[in-house]
């Protein structure tokens, strides 16, 4: 028996979110006391409190963090279910392929020249993601294949086919007591200060923020930090910075994942595609 509602999942998240009911209600359109009433039903049914609510103040209890969490994801689900649906159900929907700026490592066009010349292929929009969000997109429905960089990208979930290894470089400035040398070791980097992602949880560096790799070259020019990528994510070289190869940092793969539960011929022809032109492909490792 399903004891909540979608749409009273929808109430709860709102108000864990925001923890105000009259913000909650405005984001909802609703009346705040209609809110009240349908938390207060949902805490009955489950029968549990899922709110510590004083005049000053509302918070979650634990078994609110924990339906919050995983409220969550069963929206997440059910919305990606109806997405999915809805574009099955359309045979002139095109494929969206998403991918980081500049995070093809040089394959895209090979790959769309291919997928061209595949029976029934379709218009490919390509959507540009932030840092660390491709695999929202294919997870929630948004995207139905992507270029995906392991193991920085979480492949959890999604079907996957790695298309080019490579190297990772320690990007530096002119000048730097690094700089000329054919290679280095990690710990040659110890005491610099390395980037802070933007929107990317854990493991991030000391330095200042940056969203893609343009930032973080200009960062670098100036002398503010270094940074390590993957060589195709660097070429062709920048003016300005300096490349030296890291040897002992684990070889970074350029991947196409798609969602592991999704089998339609719209995404196993553009898999095909994508292995076809792998071979042809330069600089391929």
């Amino acid at each position: 028996m399903i004891e909540l509602e979608t749409r009273e999942l929808e109430y709860f998240i709102a108000v864990a979110d925001e923890l105000h009911f009259g913000r909650a209600a405005a984001r909802l359109s609703i009346a705040q006391p209609a809110l009240s009433k349908a938390i207060r039903r949902i805490e009955g049914r489950l029968g549990v409190a899922l709110f510590v609510r004083s005049s000053r103040q509302v918070s979650l209890t634990p078994a609110g963090e924990a339906l919050r969490e995983h409220g969550r994801h069963a929206l997440n689900a059910v919305g990606a279910a109806v997405r999915n649906a809805r574009r099955a159900g359309d045979t002139q929907a095109p494929l969206r392929l998403v991918l980081k700026p500049g995070g093809d490592g040089g394959l895209l066009s090979g790959i769309l020249a291919g997928y061209a010349q595949q029976p029934g292929a379709r218009r490919v929009n390509v959507l540009f993601s932030g840092p660390a969000d491709r695999t929202d997109f294919l997870r929630d429905g948004r995207a139905d294949v992507g270029l995906l960089y392991a193991p920085f990208d979480d492949l959890d979930g999604l079907a996957h086919e790695t298309l080019r290894t490579e190297d990772r470089v320690a990007i530096l400035p002119l000048g730097h007591r690094l700089a000329g040398r054919k290679s280095v070791r990690m710990a040659d980097l110890e005491g610099e200060t390395l980037p802070h992602w933007k929107d990317v949880p854990g493991g991030a560096g000391t330095g200042p923020e940056v969203a893609d790799v343009v930032q973080l070259v200009d960062m670098v020019k100036v002398g503010r930090m270094v940074g390590v990528l993957p060589r195709s994510l660097i070429e062709p070289m920048q003016v300005g910075v300096e490349c030296v190869p890291v040897t002992d940092a684990p070889p970074s793969r350029l991947v196409l994942a798609w969602n592991e539960q999704d089998r339609r011929p719209l995404v196993a022809s553009f898999v095909t595609a994508a292995l076809e032109a792998k071979p042809h492909a330069a600089g391929l490792v």
